[in-house]
């Protein structure tokens, strides 16, 4: 309770907060939708906003907020996929890389740096193609977390060869303390913050392609995300037909969503970061 009250004293951290409680509670709300949302022609057609249709209707006949509440879980379900799957693999390859050295090292980094020099979104738009009919919700995410982790794993490489360097590691290794010792108690409470806002950034990212992917078609379309939603509203022209309702409501959510985790992460990471806590405790103390 302490940590969250501490937490919630930034206001990046409580006004994050709350937007991801909102994006939530729109994406469980989706469980008790009346509308099935790959179902068209549900509703009449091209409504602007009122109390039967509060976000109004498209030219799908589909009901644009019952249909956000889809598109929101299933981005979400895309971005944590890709997140998630990408730490894990950033994680165990930065640790082995910066911690083993020598052979290990270099095939790791030299797949980790084949990676970084391709063409990423070519590749993506590419095998997107090839797997067009097969891009549903996981394998989007399985896919983007395929490519997104090279750029972190050098980045906690990086930090793990700093702390080898110190002198905690040989004082932890001559008092007999095992590899996965070290690496848990010494050199994991370092890197939580590395991992954490990396994570959040490659969520960020996930949802950024995933809409770019969407709006370029290469994704299964009738699966509502927040991309898909912007991609019909664009191909069926609602911004030049007056139906703002339903372009500005992905666009809306999609910053809403990015502000918010953009917020937490710096604000957690500050939180978790050593050198800011104790900056922290001296404004206290004076």
């Amino acid at each position: 309770m302490e940590i969250l009250r501490e937490l919630f004293r930034d206001y990046r951290f409580a006004v994050g907060f709350i937007f991801l409680v909102v994006l939530a509670i729109l994406a469980f709300l989706s469980f008790f939708s009346p509308y099935d949302p790959v179902r068209w022609l549900q509703v009449p057609r091209d409504l602007a906003p009122s109390r039967e249709h509060i976000l109004g209707t498209n030219s799908k006949g589909q009901d644009v907020f019952w249909e956000a509440t889809f598109a929101i879980r299933n981005s979400l379900i895309v971005a944590l996929i890709a997140g998630f799957l990408s730490r894990v693999v950033a994680v165990l390859v930065g640790f082995l890389a910066g911690y083993k050295g020598g052979l290990a090292d270099r095939v790791l980094m030299g797949v980790a740096d084949g990676l970084l020099v391709i063409p990423l979104f070519l590749i993506l738009v590419m095998v997107a193609m090839l797997l067009r009919d097969a891009m549903t919700i996981v394998n989007t995410g399985l896919l983007l977390a395929f490519f997104g982790w090279a750029w972190d794993a050098r980045t906690i490489r990086s930090q793990i060869l700093s702390l080898r360097e110190r002198e905690f590691t040989q004082t932890s290794i001559l008092s007999g303390n095992g590899t996965m010792s070290l690496v848990t108690k010494e050199y994991l409470p370092f890197t939580i913050p590395l991992i954490f806002s990396t994570l959040i950034s490659n969520i960020a990212w996930a949802i950024g392609m995933e809409i770019v992917l969407a709006i370029l078609g290469l994704v299964r379309l009738e699966i509502p995300t927040l991309g898909t939603m912007l991609q019909w509203a664009i191909s069926y022209q609602a911004m030049l037909l007056g139906y703002w309702w339903w372009i500005l409501t992905p666009i809306v959510l999609t910053i809403v969503l990015l502000v918010a985790l953009y917020w937490l992460s710096v604000s957690v990471s500050e939180y978790l970061d050593p050198r800011m806590r104790i900056q922290r405790i001296g404004v206290r103390e004076t």
